[in-house]
């Protein structure tokens, strides 16, 4: 018998123990790499499909069958469970065979915080199930922002964390009339909550509720003579009304409703997603997923929704599709289960959904067109020829490092392909080995490691931020690594003032100051890895400024220390403070106050 028969057959005889419940199973390959994860109703039925004679397997999952060694299962109680887990587990492996929704990003939401004394608006990215309101999402961001400006602008709420327990001086934001400084007491509780219902209402889109409010408390102060109160609100009134009439209101009617729009060519399928909030377009958002050949449209539909409200994305109401997804209702009920109440997936054949739907299918179709007509290919033939290379670089990958002195070094390797960076394939690495300013030590050892973690899957051209010393540092790297093998990447440097490539086989640097369209991308990959270095670096660096030095004092935590900056405001002031000034902060006792200023470096 030979030795894949064998495999198959002990296969066969694994599949006898699996049980009729529903679960998840996931494939893998002869070195236990997952190649594919699915999600069952009944696992024994589901996996024993697979290896049927005439199975119809489409041809993609056939050529999968050929490199299974093995599987393994998790059994859920429920279809909902599985539904979950399967998800998270195409996140976490990334498997070959699965439709892989490329998008790592959680979108922003404004917060408002209603279950807090003093309420407050707040950016955030992760929803939590913690009595405030959230509203989103909102992609991109910029009328997220433009909003936020609006609401601080004409509601004047605050715009700090404080707890405010105690009055304290009004700050900067109040001065500049963007704060009534409910800290200093000059906003009853009252008429503060009065606004923050009013915010609700606008950024919940109720706009008929909102008017007649304001325009009823507005009589009532031009009664009461509080004319310029009055005036205050009819101001405010306009500018609602001013806004309103610029926003992209699709129908008031449709509320909630993501609308979902695609367009598949090529072994490609281009998603287009319009965010609908309260009838009004909060955003919109395209994805693009390749090597979906004969991939049915209803199973692209299933696994599109189910990878993206898998993430931070809240879902709606309602989903419109252009073609339900296979398993459309188990996946309501677990979309249902996110939200907390009724989602419905729906594909509209008339009416207002289906102009929108049609809408966002045909943007799918221009953007996918557009993005086509770049002319990729063109662009690396010209790469090629310029930089003197063997192959044509269909991936690109640029290193770079971040120091200051030497501290907090960093490097940065960013990856390029198919026409777009690919952040999923991004690393972040703290240099270890390297002591003091050595920049090229430094990149020899990031390019080293990143070459033994590849597992051979580097791109084709390797860009080093730098000059030629770099270029040389990199050039010994991959001799000693990949001797005289083909498949080692071809490298070049590219520097800045002027902006020019290093070759490896001429002492001639080729200039990339002419506006080309080749000379854009490379001069635009090394900037991304010299973006995501700093970025990086940056990071690390503020986190050490934040520990130094109140963070290492044992006793002081988080909430001490916002408290001695809040009264105090810097270390030098806390330095100079009495020990019965710092001892009677809530939460401080003298034995806490003489420690701290011990540790400052103050004798008590």
């Amino acid at each position: 018998m030979q030795r894949s028969s064998v495999k198959i057959y002990i296969m066969l005889m694994k599949l006898s123990s699996v049980p009729s419940k529903p679960g998840v199973y996931t494939f893998s390959n002869a070195k236990q790499k997952a190649l594919y994860v699915g999600k069952a109703k009944n696992l024994r039925n589901r996996l024993r499909s697979y290896f049927r004679k005439y199975s119809g397997l489409d041809s993609r999952k056939a050529s999968m069958m050929r490199d299974v060694r093995g599987f393994n299962y998790i059994v859920t109680d429920n279809e909902l469970e599985a539904f979950v887990l399967e998800a998270n587990l195409i996140k976490q492996y990334k498997p070959r065979f699965n439709i892989i929704l490329r998008d790592d990003k959680n979108y922003p939401y404004i917060k408002l915080t209603v279950n807090e004394e003093w309420p407050r608006l707040e950016v955030v990215r992760k929803l939590k199930n913690d009595g405030s309101l959230y509203f989103g999402p909102y992609v991109p961001a910029g009328s997220m922002w433009e909003t936020l400006a609006f609401i601080r602008r004409n509601f004047q709420i605050r715009n700090c964390s404080y707890l405010l327990e105690k009055p304290m001086r009004p700050c900067i934001q109040h001065q500049m009339g963007k704060c009534l400084a409910p800290c200093a007491g000059k906003i009853t509780r009252g008429a503060y909550r009065r606004l923050i219902d009013e915010i609700r209402l606008f950024l919940s889109g109720k706009r008929k509720d909102l008017i007649r409010g304001l325009e009823k408390n507005m009589q009532k102060l031009s009664e009461e003579m509080k004319f310029e109160e009055a005036a205050g609100i009819r101001d405010r009134i306009r500018a609602i009304e001013k806004t309103w009439e610029s926003q992209k209101v699709a129908a008031p009617e449709l509320g909630d409703i993501d609308v979902i729009g695609y367009y598949r060519a090529d072994g490609e399928v281009l998603f287009n997603l319009f965010f609908l909030r309260n009838g009004a377009m909060t955003g919109s958002k395209e994805f693009i997923v390749k090597n979906i050949e004969n991939v049915p449209d209803k199973e692209l539909m299933h696994t599109f929704i189910l990878q993206l409200y898998s993430g931070e994305i809240m879902p709606p109401s309602e989903i419109a599709t252009p073609v339900l997804p296979e398993e459309s209702r188990p996946l309501g009920r677990w979309l249902g289960q996110r939200k907390g109440r009724r989602v419905k997936i729906l594909s509209p054949g008339s009416g207002k959904k289906k102009e929108l739907l049609d809408m966002a299918s045909e943007n799918a179709r221009l953007l996918y067109r557009s993005r086509r007509d770049v002319k990729t290919g063109e662009l690396l033939n010209d790469i090629k020829s310029r930089l003197n290379l063997m192959n044509i670089p269909e991936s690109i990958g640029a290193f770079d490092i971040s120091n200051i002195s030497g501290n907090e070094a960093v490097g940065a390797f960013i990856y390029w392909s198919d026409g777009e960076f690919k952040k999923d394939m991004y690393r972040r690495l703290r240099i270890k080995t390297v002591q003091g300013i050595d920049d090229y030590s430094m990149m020899e050892e990031i390019i080293e490691r990143m070459i033994h973690n590849s597992e051979g899957n580097l791109p084709h051209l390797l860009i080093i931020d730098g000059g030629k010393g770099h270029l040389e540092t990199a050039k010994k790297i991959i001799n000693r690594e990949f001797g005289s093998r083909k498949k080692s990447p071809e490298i070049v440097a590219v520097a800045k003032d002027p902006d020019r490539a290093y070759l490896t086989n001429s002492d001639e640097a080729v200039g990339l100051e002419d506006r080309s369209q080749s000379s854009l991308l490379l001069k635009s990959i090394r900037d991304e890895a010299h973006r995501f270095a700093v970025g990086y670096h940056r990071k690390l660096r503020g986190k050490n400024l934040l520990r130094s030095p109140l963070e290492k004092i044992s006793g002081i935590g988080k909430k001490r220390r916002l408290e001695l900056l809040r009264v105090f405001g810097s270390i030098e002031s806390i330095r100079n403070a009495t020990i019965d000034d710092i001892a009677k902060i809530k939460g401080f006792h003298r034995n806490i106050a003489e420690k701290l200023l011990t540790e400052l470096g103050r004798h008590t």
